[in-house]
């Protein structure tokens, strides 16, 4: 039995949620209420020391095992099910390369950007142009990569692009001050994501709002 504790109005919240419809995996979602601060009650401190979402708890093979942080959800998950990472050195190590650098890079910017155009209590210009600015520079880094391969880690879906689509659809664009139009490449990968039958059928399943924005001018 996989137990999946989220949030499915967080880009975090959607990553494992996209892996598991892909691979098909019947778990149990656990909504985890950050209006109600359920991330910080001592049984979910057990499973997730960091109080974050997403968490998984695995007990499927006789034992338990918890497990935090998106990218070592992910990571399990793949070479669980031996799907979405590749068994060939390299081609496994890119995919690595671009799972831990959404994890690292872009969604903890991109989720700065959020905050400052969306949840700060007041406008604050420095921040808005600092990670605005930075968002962009995230975009090129997206923007070149996918120039150069299909996908991501490799020229095959991987964790990798599942990791990164909920931080950049079409959800999140007005709230990290992109304008869609100057990345050719990625609009191309954004249309392949989306059309997956699973990834359609996750949203569908799990509608997301778009973010108010405080805008720098």
């Amino acid at each position: 039995m996989l137990t999946l504790y989220t949030n499915y109005a967080t880009p975090n919240g959607m990553k494992v949620v996209l892996l598991l419809a892909e691979l098909g995996l019947d778990y149990k979602p656990v909504e985890v209420d950050f209006s109600k601060d359920e991330q910080f009650s001592p049984s979910y401190l057990q499973i997730s020391p960091n109080n974050k979402i997403p968490a998984l708890v695995d007990s499927s093979d006789g034992g338990e095992l918890s497990l935090f942080e998106s990218g070592a959800i992910m990571l399990y998950l793949a070479d669980k099910s031996g799907r979405f990472i590749s068994r060939e050195p390299r081609m496994r190590a890119e995919t690595i390369v671009w799972l831990f650098w959404q994890n690292a890079s872009l969604g903890p910017m991109l989720g700065q950007a959020h905050h400052f155009s969306t949840f700060a209590p007041e406008r604050v210009a420095y921040a808005l142009r600092r990670y605005f600015d930075e968002a962009q520079r995230l975009y090129r880094v997206l923007e070149r990569r996918l120039g150069e391969s299909s996908y991501l880690g490799c020229d095959e879906v991987s964790i990798a692009d599942f990791a990164a689509y909920p931080w950049v659809n079409e959800m999140r664009h007005a709230a990290q001050g992109i304008d869609l139009q100057k990345f050719p490449n990625l609009r191309d990968w954004l249309t392949r994501i989306a059309s997956r039958v699973a990834i359609a059928k996750a949203y569908s399943e799990h509608p997301q709002k778009a973010l108010a924005v405080q805008h720098i001018a």
